[in-house]
């Protein structure tokens, strides 16, 4: 199944996507509120709610407030290369907020304070059970399916210092969707993609992953208990921007497009913060 959350005049609902059309799963407001349910595979597998076309349709985050965001740095051996770093025995953790989160099609914010932002295309986990403690063998059984998410960076905020926090939280910053893919649609060695301006900048393989979803399932859940609708960037293939020489980085009016194959594709337009208006 392919699932996603829609914004509709009178608020959001989960949907379900059959072909060109989304279907209302009546009762659900988004996804992490249908995922909180048990038995949400067969609700949402027999919904027969309104129908809305996907052409055109304005998706919200898929998960527009969930209970964690956690991320992942340095998860891919490309990438870890291209920054001069050793593959790391445990994965390097941070968070972000449900501000932080933003839809797959809305424009994303270029702040004055930051002239370095750069791209991040990231296979992301979505849980579909309350986990704690799962072993790497039944961390499966937790995963409700997979989105695409762009771990927009503020660059010069991330290195201020050694903790990367700073960098990764802005408001509204980070699109996630456009839908969520059941386990069973994603293929292991999917194609992950960055275009900005139709230039290609990142393209690997979500088989590239040091650490690999069950294994992140298994250890956060660890360390905090996983909640439905708690999403888990697994981190970035290479091709970011500031590897390259010379550093390259988003720009007022660029499109931004991130795909993961099988999922679907963010397309986000960056636009610069508009100053504050003196007195404001």
């Amino acid at each position: 199944m392919k699932l996603a959350t829609l914004r509709t005049s009178s608020g959001t609902i989960a949907v379900r996507q059959d072909g060109d059309v989304f279907v209302e799963i009546d009762g659900y407001a988004d996804l992490g509120k249908l995922f909180a349910q048990e038995g949400w595979e067969q609700i949402a597998a027999a919904a027969q709610g309104a129908q809305h076309s996907v052409e055109g349709a304005d998706l919200a985050a898929v998960v527009p407030a969930p209970s964690k965001v956690l991320c992942v740095g340095l998860n891919y051996a490309s990438h870890i290369t291209e920054m001069g770093r050793d593959l790391p025995e445990y994965p390097t953790l941070f968070a972000k907020f449900a501000e932080t989160l933003t839809g797959p099609y809305d424009d994303v914010e270029l702040p004055e304070a930051d002239p370095a932002i750069d791209w991040e295309a990231e296979l992301t986990v979505v849980i579909g059970k309350k986990a704690r403690r799962v072993s790497e063998a039944e961390a499966g059984e937790y995963i409700a399916g997979y989105t695409v998410a762009n771990d927009i960076s503020m660059r010069s905020y991330q290195f201020r210092t050694k903790e990367w926090l700073q960098g990764k939280m802005w408001e509204a910053s980070t699109p996630v969707g456009p839908v969520v893919v059941t386990p069973d649609e994603l293929a292991t060695d999917a194609a992950i993609t960055t275009e900005v301006d139709g230039q290609q900048m990142q393209v690997g393989s979500i088989g590239d992953l040091v650490h690999g979803p069950e294994f992140l399932v298994s250890y956060i859940s660890e360390i905090i208990t996983l909640n439905p609708g708690d999403l888990i960037l697994t981190g970035t293939t290479g091709g970011v921007g500031r590897a390259r020489t010379p550093e390259v980085y988003i720009t007022d009016g660029q499109t931004v497009k991130t795909g993961i194959e099988g999922i679907g594709e963010l397309v986000n337009v960056a636009r610069a913060q508009v100053p504050a208006t003196a007195g404001a």
